[in-house]
């Protein structure tokens, strides 16, 4: 345990994004659970700290192996363009501290043509609200 100190949530930049659509569908139950609890601290004022490479999201990710993404063939490479290209939009940096708030003004404010870029070829698309 922490001796009781709250330990802050942790979002690397792609999440940052797509926790504004996606709601944990395709996947094992605990994941779903996971991404709940996270998403109730968030909204609740909770603090996140922008991280480069594995986060809260990702400690219950099946597919999570040595610290890399292992979903497929080079996809913890395309994981990090994504991250990179979404610390870029939102204008923060890992080791910052961000509200959920003040990212979601931020990712509404996207336009369609820089969605349409990032999305493009997600295999979660199914499961996304922008959809």
């Amino acid at each position: 345990m922490n001796g009781g100190k709250k330990t802050m949530i942790q979002l690397r930049g792609h999440h940052l994004v797509c926790l504004h659509f996606y709601h944990g569908e395709g996947y094992p139950e605990e994941y779903i659970d996971n991404l709940r609890n996270i998403m109730e601290k968030v909204k609740s004022g909770e603090k996140i700290r922008v991280v480069c490479g594995p986060d809260d999201v990702c400690g219950m990710c099946p597919y999570l192996s040595e610290g890399r993404c292992g979903y497929k063939e080079g996809m913890d490479e395309e994981v990090r363009k994504l991250d990179m290209k979404a610390l870029e939009l939102l204008k923060v940096s890992p080791g910052e501290k961000v509200n959920w708030s003040e990212i979601k003004e931020k990712v509404a404010s996207a336009s369609k043509d820089w969605f349409l870029s990032f999305c493009e070829g997600c295999d979660w698309e199914r499961y996304c609200s922008r959809s």
